[in-house]
């Protein structure tokens, strides 16, 4: 076998050429015949037979020798540039989602309500059996209030000592009270689901007449 009669600094070239060669190789070539174009984020319109450098961050187009698009390649992303890009396409198809919702609401709200005094008389009709049921409730308060008076005429004998009441006459007051405290709870429910009726009302309303006027706006 032949000894290499290359010296020591030379045979150090001759195997670092050797290695940036075979490195060389492994880079994917440019695609043959193909024209990259891309604006950079400048704003310029740039062209080679390579990928661009300047444009590595966005998408390129490679072109046939007549024009025409050939193929497109991507923007080279780090993993945080991709999740950045996937959070915003997710918040965008939340807004284009809600946006949608929005519409096919309005959409309802027209359908149910084409005019005022459409929506004036729903609000009215649900107010209407919430005082119904009021009213209902406030007539037995005052029978419980009635038989209250009774029982209290009866616990009047009693009175120095209420432990000597009959227990049929403490249980009977104990049922009137626990009675009333429950009908008062359940008036004061309804009143306040009156409260939510009247300001569901009044936010449909608001959008209501906006999609009135909008409505009216539009050529017949």
């Amino acid at each position: 076998m032949k000894q290499s009669m290359m010296s020591g600094p030379a045979r150090w070239v001759f195997i670092l050429l050797g290695l940036g060669a075979t490195a060389s190789a492994q880079v994917a070539p440019p695609v043959s015949g193909g024209v990259y174009t891309c604006v950079d984020a400048k704003g310029r319109k740039l062209t080679a037979d390579r990928p661009i450098q300047e444009c590595i961050d966005r998408e390129q187009k490679i072109l046939n020798p007549s024009g025409t698009v050939r193929a497109k390649v991507g923007p080279s992303l780090t993993a945080k540039e991709q999740a950045d890009i996937e959070a915003k396409e997710k918040r965008e198809a939340e807004e284009r989602s809600r946006n949608a919702e929005e519409k096919r609401r309005d959409r309802a709200l027209l359908v149910r309500y084409p005019a005022k005094a459409v929506h004036d008389q729903e609000r009215a009709d649900a107010l209407a059996q919430i005082a119904v049921v009021v009213k209902a409730a406030t007539n037995r308060l005052d029978e419980l209030a009635k038989q209250r008076v009774a029982i209290d005429a009866e616990m009047e004998f009693y009175k120095k000592d209420p432990t000597k009441a009959p227990a049929y006459l403490r249980r009977q007051l104990e049922e009137n009270s626990q009675s009333q405290g429950v009908q008062r709870r359940f008036i004061g429910e309804q009143e306040a689901e009156a409260k939510r009726v009247n300001a569901r009302f009044d936010d449909e309303l608001v959008r209501l007449r906006q999609l009135w006027a909008a409505a009216a706006a539009v050529p017949k």
